[in-house]
């Protein structure tokens, strides 16, 4: 299967690596159409719905959900509720809406046309089998574009930090604006918490009480292996020490 067929499909599964459903559909699509097999024009479709799930799941706003509870969701009405989340205008909401059902309408109609044909065509059977190869290519070209158009609109919005599983690297245009007009101070008390105090350019204050524990969890885990590897050789330094130290039990 030729892979410049689907590049937007490709960088949205490996953007979304950890979808387990999506990765198995994207397998299930390549092998069907290098099999020859309708079933590709399937799983084109369900990567389309997977894509509008996945962005469903991350944007929506669970305080006022929008997400629908049902299995049984038709798939114009997932793309509509996809775009809505990623703040797209109505013309092109309407503009991908028809797309996603010409295209389902395109697949009924390949559906029954191979069902006319039946095993006794009268010679149709070649031009029917060309015909499902071009609609199978169609199928894929459809389904990459609409995904793409979701993926490159995910891209430019910003999730909710609170919410999101993004990692910080998604975040760039929001920490540049924190760390230019937000101020940092820090102290460690008696008991080795990191005290820092946030003060915002509204005058108020964010303050924060960390473990060097936390810290290195969440800046660098490298480091933070490093140091609980240093602390396992210091507790078991502490251990031997106790136990080569006399007993005082009974000393006059």
């Amino acid at each position: 299967m030729i892979e410049a067929w689907y590049p937007g499909i490709k960088a949205f599964c490996s953007y979304w690596s950890n979808a387990p459903m999506l990765q198995q559909t994207l397998s299930t699509m390549e092998q069907e159409f290098t099999e020859g097999r309708d079933a590709s024009i399937d799983a084109a479709k369900a990567i389309v719905e997977c894509s509008c799930r996945i962005l469903i799941e991350e944007l929506d706003d669970p305080s006022a959900p929008l997400r629908p509870v049902r299995s049984d969701v038709p798939l114009a009405e997932l793309l509509g509720l996809a775009t809505r989340l990623l703040g797209l205008g109505e013309i092109r909401d309407r503009a991908f809406t028809n797309l996603v059902k010409e295209h389902n309408r395109l697949s009924d109609a390949l559906r029954v046309l191979r069902n006319a044909a039946g095993t006794l065509s009268h010679g149709k059977d070649g031009f029917v089998e060309k015909l499902s190869d071009h609609h199978r290519r169609a199928a894929i070209l459809a389904a990459d574009a609409i995904v793409t158009f979701l993926h490159e609109a995910y891209l430019e919005c910003e999730p909710d930090p609170a919410r999101t599983l993004e990692p910080f690297e998604r975040f760039r245009a929001s920490s540049k604006l924190i760390d230019r007009y937000s101020q940092l101070s820090v102290e460690v008390d008696a008991d080795g918490i990191l005290q820092a105090v946030v003060s915002l350019p509204t005058g108020d204050n964010v303050e924060l009480a960390i473990e060097t524990s936390e810290l290195l969890f969440g800046v660098d885990r490298e480091a933070y292996k490093l140091a609980a590897n240093a602390g396992r050789e210091a507790a078991r330094g502490e251990d031997s020490d106790r136990a080569e130290s006399p007993d005082d039990e009974g000393v006059a």
